[in-house]
């Protein structure tokens, strides 16, 4: 009985997902997540996976790509700088901690460029485990959580204007869905920049995992891995070409942006949903104490220079 009143409170809150913002959203996935348990965690994660794509596509249809471009031009040589510096920094400090070369490695690829999305492209590369490929994926995503709640006040305690609070939260923020959430509650401007420079940023996923195959290449005998690639990020530059060079009906281009604002917060309540004490605990106290001296660092030094 306690199976099917959970399966049905999982359906009312999805739906009601809808209805409320990003943050709500996600506190309510973890709340179920960590209380009653996610009876579909299967379907969480695969459903979040491609419907964060869709929204991130979708809300390159209301973005212009020259005023994107001028936004968030400060904000690319940041990313430069930082996906560099993190992953340097992280590997070495990781060492110092006397943690797995490959979990290091990876919380440092997901601080570095786009959290879990990250991490997922890069564990099978450097064959990781199924322990630290969770353990990597549990750090960042608690990072993720609490960013997306503090960051907001934080900016507005700060005085930030949306640009500036858009940089901020785009390379210090791990998640695209969290920095996509936190800019969405700070100002629709922040939304835009945030997006922008998060995609860009992204995009480092494909060299670094090149890289990675490098450093982490296979023996002879084993077989060899294969790189995933985010082509949606791909799909997201074509939108905002289109969207600056086509002329598309007002109603249309609204209606897309309702519709990823909506996909966004059903995918942040699919993402809190599942988060479960065994991965936390799993994580230790190491690879969360390597999280957060590396999140702290780049939120701060970004902060520094936008500030």
């Amino acid at each position: 009985m306690k199976e099917y009143i959970v399966k049905g409170l999982f359906v009312v809150l999805i739906i009601a997902s809808v209805f409320v913002s990003p943050a709500i959203a996600l506190f309510a996935g973890i709340v179920l997540a960590l209380t009653l348990g996610n009876p579909f965690p299967k379907f969480s994660k695969k459903v979040s996976k491609y419907l964060l794509q869709v929204a991130v596509v979708g809300l390159g249809f209301g973005m212009n790509l020259q005023e994107s471009l001028a936004a968030g031009k400060e904000g690319i040589l940041f990313t430069i700088v930082s996906v560099i510096g993190v992953m340097a920094v992280g590997c070495l400090i990781g060492r110092a901690l006397g943690l797995l070369p490959k979990l290091s490695y990876l919380i440092s690829t997901g601080t570095a460029i786009c959290g879990g999305s990250a991490i997922a492209a890069v564990a099978p590369v450097v064959k990781a485990d199924d322990d630290e490929t969770s353990m990597s994926l549990a750090v960042i995503f608690t990072l993720n959580a609490i960013a997306l709640f503090i960051f907001p006040p934080i900016g507005h305690a700060l005085g930030l204007d949306q640009n500036q609070f858009g940089t901020w939260a785009a390379i210090a923020i791990h998640d695209t869905s969290s920095v996509v959430g936190a800019a969405s509650i700070y100002g629709d401007e922040a939304l835009k920049v945030a997006t922008t420079i998060k995609l860009t940023r992204a995009l480092w996923i494909i060299p670094l995992s090149l890289v990675s195959m490098l450093f982490f290449r296979s023996k002879k005998g084993e077989n060899k891995t294969k790189m995933s690639i985010p082509w949606f990020i791909f799909l997201f530059i074509l939108a905002m070409v289109f969207n600056t060079y086509v002329s598309i009906p007002d109603m249309i281009s609204k209606g897309i942006s309702i519709f990823s604002h909506k996909s966004l917060s059903v995918t942040l309540f699919l993402i809190g949903s599942g988060m479960s004490i065994d991965s936390i605990r799993k994580t230790g106290i190491k690879p969360v104490l390597l999280g957060v001296i590396l999140w702290v660092l780049i939120s701060v030094v970004t902060l520094w220079v936008v500030y």
